[in-house]
């Protein structure tokens, strides 16, 4: 049912077999040299330990409660694949093998197949410690003649080079064994660049992974540093909302988008803890009273101390990384009061500031300044106060949170669209697709999570891997054209091919 399935599309998941058994199915497109030791480029099964569903141990059943609790909440060693072992991989095999079997008539299989290549991950555990058991179907045509098994041993994990065979011993073994008087060598390895660590005082781990896969032809000695003519892949998956990411402040803001969206859809909103420790109220009173008292200008591009304090109020940013995220210096009126309306905790708050502004509009007290194309409803309301007249808003059920979610969303849409052309110097291919306001507001959203994942794949590679314009630009296309066609997933691998110099200082 597996082979018949994935001859389909290869499965993002494992299948559960017998509830200690994941089977997983893997394509010939895959990628890692490290899976691909098998013969050929098609289709085969791993099998490894379920992660879930495992059988109890009977020795666990006689522990205390709480302390098999307590042993849940603590971090695993490893989140990797899991070994089985060694006695219950041969009968997996030895079941993989009848089934394929054309003499075991008792079976009564009607319609025998030649099913892919078949692998186990063993955990050690007898004489020969045995790491892997494979088996391969030999055919004529179509028909099945035999199966060859294969067994993979490893002393374990050391540090002790001497205790390697040298690459012309195993060379000269490799050409004994097959009468060979040339061989080929291939080297692969694969660095870890970043890996999240479990963040103090919770039980969540981030699935969050940036590694670089290298391979090359002839290796010269055992466990050689790649050379720079190899081939070096780099697979990031990143989840959004990492405390220690340095845009995580922008990532609470997007929150609070989020929530607002969710209130918008549900009639229901959780307001999420402030972003600023003044109330909303008393942010944008103040600032509407620095307003009325320039009604000269909004013009406060030549006093520095202004800059500087609208720059305050609105950074929320690390200051580590202001030079990689740093806030515009043009916002408008409309991205000034979200930045100050961000930490509204209350739908009664959210109405009051809303009104303490209309006021001003009406009496004509601020006559602010805002972009150009915005069609938000405050907007609306700002071009009307420039002709005296505006259109009197019922500030009642969700028309105060639609217009709060209206200007963060354009405010959010400039900021991440500033990034991508200042840092990243993309072109935006699909630019349109990311800031579209001709979709509904829930599908704007959407698509500003995913303008906000790009932007922290961006900056994990600007900081943590120091990477420039020349590998940031063909990540930035990478991301985009996935992201256009498919919906926001941070467990996506975005892979992109590098020079090994890039990562060499990674490399041992």
């Amino acid at each position: 049912r597996i082979y018949e399935e994935g001859r389909e599309s290869i499965p993002d998941h494992p299948y559960l077999f017998e509830t200690d058994v994941e089977i997983c199915l893997i394509g010939g497109s895959c990628k890692s040299p490290i899976e691909r030791f098998w013969n050929g480029n098609n289709m085969i099964y791993v099998l490894q330990k379920a992660q879930h569903n495992e059988e109890s141990d009977p020795a666990e059943e006689s522990k205390a409660d709480d302390v098999i609790y307590a042993s849940e909440l603590l971090p695993k060693e490893s989140s990797g694949p899991v070994a089985l072992s060694v006695r219950r991989a041969k009968q997996l095999i030895s079941l993989y093998t009848m089934v394929q079997n054309p003499n075991m008539t008792d079976l009564k299989i009607s319609d025998l197949i030649a099913l892919p290549p078949l692998w186990i991950r063993c955990d050690g555990s007898d004489p020969e410690r045995t790491c892997w058991l494979g088996a391969e179907p030999l055919k004529a045509g179509n028909k099945i003649t035999g199966i060859n098994f294969y067994m993979v041993t490893c002393d374990g994990p050391t540090a002790d080079k001497t205790c390697f065979a040298n690459l012309e011993e195993l060379k000269t073994a490799h050409k004994m064994k097959h009468h060979s008087s040339v061989v080929m060598t291939k080297g692969f390895a694969q660095y870890e660049l970043v890996r999240a660590a479990t963040i103090e005082d919770t039980v969540v781990e981030s699935e969050s992974n940036i590694c670089v896969d290298i391979t090359w032809n002839t290796v010269e000695k055992i466990l050689e540093t790649p050379p720079l003519i190899s081939a070096a892949t780099l697979n990031i998956t990143l989840e959004s909302g990492d405390p220690r990411s340095p845009v995580y402040q922008l990532y609470r803001e997007l929150q609070f988008l989020l929530a607002l969206a969710e209130g918008l859809k549900t009639g229901v909103t959780e307001w999420p803890e402030p972003l600023e420790s003044e109330s909303a109220v008393e942010l944008v009173q103040e600032f509407l009273t620095d307003l009325k008292k320039k009604l000269d200008g909004y013009c406060i591009s030549g006093n520095s101390n202004e800059t500087e304090k609208i720059k305050c109020d609105t950074a929320a940013v690390d200051s580590s990384i202001k030079s990689i995220f740093s806030e515009r210096g043009d916002l408008d009126f409309a991205e000034q009061l979200w930045c100050k309306m961000r930490s509204v905790s209350s739908y009664q708050e959210l109405v009051e500031c809303f009104t303490l502004i209309i006021k001003s509009l009406e009496h004509g007290e601020i006559q602010p300044w805002i972009h150009q194309g915005s069609s938000s409803l405050l907007s609306n309301l700002i071009q009307q106060s420039y002709h005296g007249k505006i259109e009197v808003i019922s500030l009642s059920g969700i028309t105060p949170i639609q217009m709060l979610l209206e200007i963060g969303l354009d405010k959010m849409k400039k900021d991440y669209v500033s990034f991508f052309i200042v840092k990243s110097r993309s072109c935006l291919l699909f630019q349109d697709y990311f800031i579209s306001t001709s979709v509904d507001l829930q599908e704007q959203v959407h698509r500003v999570q995913k303008l906000h994942h790009m932007l922290e794949i961006m900056v994990s590679c600007m900081v943590l891997l120091q990477f420039k314009h020349e590998s940031l630009f063909p990540l930035t296309q990478i991301c985009m054209k996935y992201y256009k066609e498919n919906p926001l997933n941070e467990k996506h691998m975005f892979q992109l091919p590098i020079r090994p110099a890039l990562v060499k200082k990674f490399c041992q």
